[in-house]
Formats: structure tokens, C-alpha cells, sequence
């Protein structure tokens, strides 16, 4: 069949995918998909997977070796026949090597996971709220700029910038942390108290639609300061090619999303330590 009669086919396919993906983006299982591919691919897993393949492959190995030295033994001790003792003799050295090899790769994954212990890398973010809950747009909004925090934070502690002082990302870096963990505990509060409203008697909702309204209008305002502190680490990032001193805009932003953390952290009773 010629290549162009598919060509309405694949068109057709490509469409459906496209849609299907779009009606799916920001359904609870495919959020929960992603949630479990980040978990999947988070560095610390792979590890332990390789780990698990590695000793899985050097216990054969030692089993095969095990087995092919007790036919040496058995032939040198004269059990057996010559031939066993040759046969078991050569025929360890191969799996021998092999497992010589398992074993580094091993010390080369302990070495790796070591240094992933220093510095752990953050945990994979929880799944969005259900379309229908009002925390669903802020989230989504902090999301964003989580984002962009994380690639701007990267860009200020680049060798490149010489001018920009480890210390202030990395205290910008853990601020932002306790910022983004602030406000996830009051969105978990406000799903919570919209949970509540739903399965309460009708005379007693009253109490409870206010304080959703109210935890709404925390998180918003919460997701707006942070997403002010990114502009902060933005103009600080723009800062390190003019004459200004990106260092003070940094530090004027660690200094506002400190006081965000701790602000949130009243409003939520979130505590870091």
C-alpha cells in the first residue's frame, strides 16, 4: 500500500491523542500518574533499582561459582574424574570475572548514593486538588512558579555569576522550601473544610462556607507573595549582568519570603523543624 493512504489515518490518530491528552490534563488519575512517574524517575529509586539488579546478577554469579568450584574440588580430591577438575577450574574464571565486575558496580552505586545522601533532592510534589475544589487554580499557580523559582535559583548559583554569594541561594533556596510547604499546608486545610461543607447538614454550612472563603483567600494571597518573590529572584538574575549588586535584590527577597514562611506557617500551624 502506498505511504500516502495512511496519511489521513495518522492524521486522524494524532488528533485523537492530542485531544485525549487535553481532556485528560488535570484529571485526579492523570495527576496521580504523574505523581507516581516522578517517584518512578526521582534519582534515589533508580539507584535502588540498579542496586537491587546488581546484587540480584552478582548472587548468580557467585552461585554459578559456588557450584563450578566444589566440581574442581571434587575432581582435584579425586571424587571425580580429571575432567571435572579442569572443567570447573576454566569454567569459574568467566563467571569469577563477571563477578568482579557486579561487585564494583556496586561500590560505584554505594559511592552514588552516598553523595545523594548529602544532598537529597526535593521530593516529588503532591498531586494537584480536584478541579472542583477552590484551591485548584492557586496550586496550579504555585506549580508555575516553583518552576521558575528552580530555574532561576540554578542560574544565580552558576560559577558564571561570581558576584552572587552561595550562601544567599542556598538560604533563598530553603526559604523558598519552607514558603512552598506553608502554603501547601493551608490548601491541604482548605480541601479539608471543603470536604466538610459538602457531607454537613444544610443548617450547619453556614460556618463552614466561610471558612473556605477565608482559607481561599489566604492561599491566594499566599501564591501571589511567592510569585512576587520569583519577579524578586528574576530582577536579581538580571541584576548579575548590569552594575547593581544582585546579592542585596536576593537577600531583599530572602528577607520577604522568610517572613512569608513564617506568616503562613501561623496562619496553618505548619512547622519546618
Amino acid at each position: 500500500m502506498e505511504p500516502w493512504r495512511n496519511r489521513p489515518n495518522n492524521e486522524i490518530v494524532r488528533k485523537v491523542v492530542n485531544e485525549l491528552g487535553a481532556s485528560l490534563q488535570g484529571h485526579p488519575l492523570a495527576e496521580q500518574a504523574r505523581y507516581r512517574l516522578q517517584k518512578w524517575n526521582d534519582p534515589v529509586a533508580k539507584l535502588e533499582r540498579r542496586r537491587k539488579r546488581t546484587n540480584a546478577v552478582l548472587t548468580f554469579w557467585l552461585i554459578v561459582i559456588t557450584m563450578l568450584g566444589t566440581l574442581a574440588v571434587l575432581g582435584f580430591i579425586g571424587v571425580l574424574g580429571t575432567w571435572a577438575a579442569v572443567t570447573g577450574s576454566i569454567g569459574a574464571a568467566v563467571p569469577a570475572v563477571l563477578a568482579v565486575r557486579s561487585g564494583f558496580k556496586l561500590k560505584e552505586i554505594g559511592v552514588a548514593r552516598q553523595r545523594l545522601a548529602l544532598s537529597p533532592p526535593p521530593a516529588p510534589r503532591p498531586p494537584l486538588p480536584a478541579h472542583i475544589s477552590s484551591a485548584r487554580v492557586p496550586m496550579e499557580k504555585l506549580h508555575s512558579a516553583e518552576d521558575a523559582m528552580t530555574q532561576l535559583l540554578v542560574q544565580l548559583d552558576s560559577p558564571a555569576l561570581t558576584s552572587m554569594p552561595t550562601e544567599s541561594v542556598q538560604q533563598a533556596r530553603q526559604t523558598a522550601q519552607e514558603a512552598s510547604s506553608a502554603i501547601r499546608a493551608v490548601s491541604a486545610q482548605l480541601q479539608a473544610v471543603e470536604r466538610a461543607r459538602d457531607n454537613a447538614p444544610h443548617l450547619e454550612r453556614a460556618s463552614l462556607v466561610e471558612g473556605v472563603r477565608v482559607l481561599r483567600i489566604q492561599l491566594a494571597d499566599g501564591v501571589d507573595r511567592y510569585c512576587a518573590l520569583v519577579a524578586e529572584a528574576g530582577k536579581a538574575l538580571a541584576a548579575s549582568t548590569q552594575f547593581q549588586n544582585p546579592a542585596e535584590v536576593l537577600d531583599d527577597a530572602t528577607d520577604h519570603m522568610a517572613g512569608l514562611a513564617s506568616a503562613m506557617r501561623d496562619v496553618s500551624g505548619y512547622s519546618a523543624y
